[in-house]
């Protein structure tokens, strides 16, 4: 086993040596060694991937498509995500020039900064969020602004916006990161929400990376992509993960404006060369055979996520419902004086529940919880069980 020799111990990435690992995966990690324990931490669906969609991988196996794809992808894969966007959302891309299939969506936010982020640059974060916008934005030289929405409803609103690019410096505002279906609130923007977003963004020099990862998620009402109203800013990002149980596929994708996705596809070049072809062969079936594969899983979801919030409320644990993807984000009430770390490891520890601290989620989500709802129910009532008892205790 080699060791570190220490005439090189201190070469390293001065942006990347101080940053901690991802919060959610480290306390997933954590949590997953305490003997007995229900973890609700991972948003990990517990569905398997659909058999067609299996069967589509293993025969491009045995067909032997073993060689490099495009780039971007395979055309017949770019070609089926032009199709469903265009069928579900109503969204229209060329899938010669504007879309890039990436490894997850992880990927894809990473070629969409790198594509448009030069040092200093300052990109707006809304939080809560999803906890890799922060860190990708310092890697690439960035300046990250976390923005609090808590007071608002987890919602970025109009006037917010404007009064945060006013006091960064609309100069130096490049981006701001949208994520809706939110993770880990749940929050979905409405039509005049995004309108508002629209409204002071259309005049600055920047883009929105909307991040839809959860688009098949939402209920009661069908998702609508701001690349609807505003498709000449709006970098869409995009994946097969979530809707249909995929997320070890490693399939996502970028949609944007031509000359935007030239700059994105050079970084997914140098980086990735291209996707794996099982998986885009995999992601191509689901897309064109597979679309309401969604549904019966986003009911399953829906059942599950009723009976939390109903659970969650009555023992005091302020949950507002959750119009889309897979968790509740819980408010820790202030009488028992925990920090969302501190109560995550408590109950762990003392309930034998894995839940995923607020913190995890940027600034705005400290004081609070999450919890995913993509385990099964059987897990997630007995983590109620549990929650309820240690609530009892504290």
């Amino acid at each position: 086993m080699p060791e570190l020799d220490s005439s090189v111990k201190n070469v390293v990435n001065e942006t990347i040596a101080p940053m901690g690992r991802s919060m959610i995966r480290e306390f997933a990690e954590k949590f997953a060694k305490i003997p007995g324990l229900v973890k609700l931490t991972l948003g990990e669906p517990n569905f398997n991937v659909p058999e067609h969609v299996k069967d589509a991988a293993i025969e491009s196996i045995k067909e032997n498509e073993s060689h490099y794809s495009d780039q971007k992808g395979f055309l017949s894969l770019r070609e089926a995500i032009s199709g469903y966007l265009d069928k579900q959302f109503d969204l229209k891309y060329d899938p010669e020039t504007e879309i890039i299939v990436t490894i997850g969506a992880t990927e894809a936010i990473f070629d969409s900064l790198a594509a448009i982020i030069n040092p200093g640059d300052k990109v707006i974060i809304p939080t809560p969020t999803f906890a890799l916008y922060i860190p990708i934005v310092k890697i690439l030289g960035g300046v990250p602004v976390q923005v609090d929405t808590t007071d608002d409803g987890f919602c970025m609103t109009g006037k917010h916006l404007e009064e945060v690019i006013q006091a960064e410096g609309p100069d130096k505002v490049k981006a701001m990161m949208l994520n809706f279906p939110g993770n880990p609130t749940g929050f979905v923007y409405s039509k005049e929400q995004l309108q508002e977003i629209v409204d002071v963004v259309k005049d600055k020099n920047m883009f929105v990376i909307s991040d839809e990862i959860y688009a098949e998620l939402t209920y009661g009402h069908k998702h609508l992509s701001l690349a609807k109203l505003m498709p000449g800013k709006t970098i869409l990002i995009n994946g097969l993960s979530k809707s249909h149980a995929m997320t070890g596929y490693r399939i996502g994708y970028i949609a944007g404006p031509k000359d935007f996705v030239e700059e994105a596809n050079k970084m997914h070049a140098f980086t990735v060369t291209a996707p794996s072809n099982p998986a885009q062969f995999a992601a191509e079936e689901a897309l064109k055979n597979g679309i309401d594969d969604p549904i019966a899983m986003r009911k399953i979801y829906q059942e599950r996520r009723d009976y939390l919030v109903g659970e969650l409320n009555d023992m005091g644990y302020e949950t507002v419902l959750p119009e889309g993807a897979f968790y509740t984000f819980s408010k820790i009430p202030a009488k028992y004086n925990l920090d969302s770390i501190e109560f995550a490891n408590k109950l762990a520890e003392e309930g034998l529940v894995g839940v995923t601290p607020g913190v995890a989620f940027g600034k705005g989500g400290e004081g609070h919880f999450r919890i995913s709802y993509a385990a099964s129910m059987e897990d997630i009532q007995e983590a109620m069980k549990r929650l309820r008892k240690f609530t009892d205790n504290l």
